[in-house]
C-alpha cells in the first residue's frame, strides 16, 4: 500500500480545512491517490465540528484575540488550533471498516509519538456522547474520548474525527504539543459561561501535550519528523513524499 506525503507547514484556518475536504473528494474521484498531511495554523483558529452550533463560542471574543473561526468537514465538537501538529489521511475504504482504519491510523500516530519518547495506548472506552452533547461543558472536544483514541497515563494526546466522502475515509485530528489549547474555556459563548469552569477543569484532568510528558519545548518539526517515521514504519505501507504537482491546493 503506498501513501503519498505533504508537510504544509502553518496555514489558515480556511485553507487547512478546504484542503482536507478536496483531498478527500480527489481521492473519492480517482484524481489523487491515499495521503497523510501535516499542518499548523497560522493564525490560530477554533474549529466547530461540522453539526455544531457556532453560538456555543463567542465569535467577538475570537476576533479580538485574532482567532479565526472556521468549521471542520467532519463531526465532534470545538478546538482551539495553537500550538499543535495536525494530521490528515485519505484513504479508500476498500474492505476495511472505519473503526478498523481509525485504529490503524492512531497504531501509528503512537509509533511516531514512541520516537518522540512518549509511551501512548489507545482508549478502550468510549464516553456517554449523546448525553455529552447536551451538556454545555461538553464544548470543547478533548473533554471526552473515544474508542481507540490516543492516551498518555489516561489523558487525552490527540482528537480525532473522522467523515465518509462516498468510498473515501478521511480523518484529521490534533496532536498537543503545547497547552493553548485549554484557553478554549475563554472563548465560550456567554450563554454557556457558567460552565467555564467545569470546562477549565475537564481540560486540565483530562488531556496533556507533548511537552508537558517530555519536560522541554518542543517544536513542530520535531514532531513531524517522529509522526513521519511512525507511518513509515508500518510494515505493509510505503511512504512517499507527493510531488510538486500533487501538492495542490483549493481551486479559486
Amino acid at each position: 500500500m503506498i501513501w503519498h506525503f505533504r508537510d504544509d507547514g502553518p496555514q489558515s484556518g480556511a485553507l487547512n480545512m478546504e484542503t482536507d475536504e478536496m483531498m478527500a473528494r480527489q481521492l473519492s474521484a480517482g484524481v489523487i491517490g491515499p495521503a497523510v498531511r501535516f499542518y499548523g495554523w497560522r493564525p490560530y483558529a477554533l474549529s466547530l465540528g461540522f453539526h455544531q452550533e457556532s453560538a456555543d463560542v463567542d465569535a467577538r471574543a475570537l476576533a479580538q484575540e485574532g482567532i479565526d473561526l472556521v468549521r471542520r468537514p467532519t463531526g465532534g465538537k470545538a478546538i482551539l488550533h495553537a500550538r499543535e501538529l495536525t494530521y490528515c489521511v485519505v484513504v479508500p475504504l476498500a474492505d476495511q471498516s472505519p473503526k478498523a482504519i481509525y485504529r490503524f491510523i492512531n497504531e501509528r500516530l503512537i509509533a511516531g509519538l514512541r520516537r518522540l519518547g512518549i509511551d501512548a495506548t489507545l482508549s478502550g472506552r468510549d464516553d456517554d456522547f449523546r448525553s455529552l452533547y447536551q451538556d454545555p461543558a461538553s464544548i470543547p472536544c478533548f473533554t471526552s474520548s473515544a474508542r481507540s483514541e490516543v492516551l498518555v497515563g489516561g489523558k487525552k494526546l490527540i482528537g480525532s474525527a473522522q467523515r465518509k466522502f462516498g468510498s473515501v475515509i478521511l480523518q484529521h485530528g490534533s496532536v498537543l504539543i503545547g497547552p493553548e489549547h485549554r484557553r478554549i474555556a475563554e472563548f465560550l459563548a456567554p450563554h454557556v459561561q457558567d460552565a467555564r469552569s467545569t470546562v477549565e477543569r475537564d481540560l486540565e484532568e483530562k488531556t496533556t501535550e507533548i511537552e508537558t510528558l517530555l519536560g522541554r519545548r518542543v517544536t513542530y518539526e520535531e514532531v513531524s519528523r517522529g509522526l513521519r517515521e511512525g507511518f513509515a514504519e508500518a510494515p505493509d505501507l510505503t511512504l512517499i513524499d507527493a510531488r510538486p504537482e500533487q501538492t495542490l491546493a483549493p481551486s479559486c
